[in-house]
């Protein structure tokens, strides 16, 4: 394996459920290498997870030292991508590790059945309620959901509710995680984190930009 300091940085990053390179606008510029936004494909609507990985997996070459850095269900969807691509690195921007680190509440969405009851699309009409539930700050930060909840595909963010709430996370591999004190979807557990950031909240991938990035760039591509 090359040494991480010789060779060129590549990032390949994944946004979260339903959104889109938006979400990185303030990141991008601050990443010191080689930066990829991957974009979520049409899933078929009985596709697995593994073989929707697969599809994404292709813009990552096999023998490419990378940073392959999700956030929230990117995060589960670049550990997936490890799996298939041994020389990349997964991180985890507001996500989690494992199945096993799903949070109470999604536990008893998955038990209920009750998000195949309602739309996804249902967020669009009370933006201020996921506002407060994502850590979503009011300006530009608040004006940039609002655009990503109205541009969001109905029938993806179903397909990838279920994919998230049934995650078979066996043997899936290690990771860096850097988590907000303050998300609320994914709140900090018992378990350690790699990297805590005070007063992050489940978007501060674009409130705290420079942090995150100042993380990144300093982290080696070996594992």
């Amino acid at each position: 394996m090359p040494d991480s300091a010789a060779s060129p940085r590549v990032f390949y990053l994944i946004p979260g459920l339903g959104a889109d390179e938006r979400v990185f606008k303030y990141l991008l510029p601050l990443l010191e290498g080689e930066a990829h936004v991957l974009t979520w494909p049409q899933p078929a609507p009985t596709e697995t997870l593994p073989h929707y990985v697969a599809r994404m997996a292709e813009a990552v070459p096999p023998a490419q030292p990378c940073l392959v850095v999700g956030v929230s269900f990117g995060g589960v969807v670049a550990l997936e991508i490890a799996r298939l691509r041994p020389h990349a690195r997964a991180v985890l921007v507001s996500s989690i590790p494992d199945a096993d680190s799903l949070p109470r509440l999604l536990r008893l969405i998955r038990a209920t059945g009750v998000y195949k009851l309602v739309p996804p699309q249902l967020l669009k009409l009370f933006p201020r309620a996921g506002q407060w539930y994502f850590g979503v700050q009011n300006g530009e930060e608040y004006q940039t959901f609002k655009q990503i909840l109205r541009d969001m595909e109905p029938r993806y963010t179903r397909w990838a509710i279920d994919r998230l709430l049934h995650w078979d996370s066996t043997n899936v591999g290690s990771s860096i995680q850097i988590l907000g004190s303050h998300d609320r979807v994914f709140p900090p557990g018992p378990a350690p984190v790699d990297h805590l950031i005070p007063g992050g909240t489940h978007f501060m991938v674009l409130s705290h930009a420079p942090e995150i990035s100042r993380i990144l760039n300093a982290l080696p591509l070996n594992n």
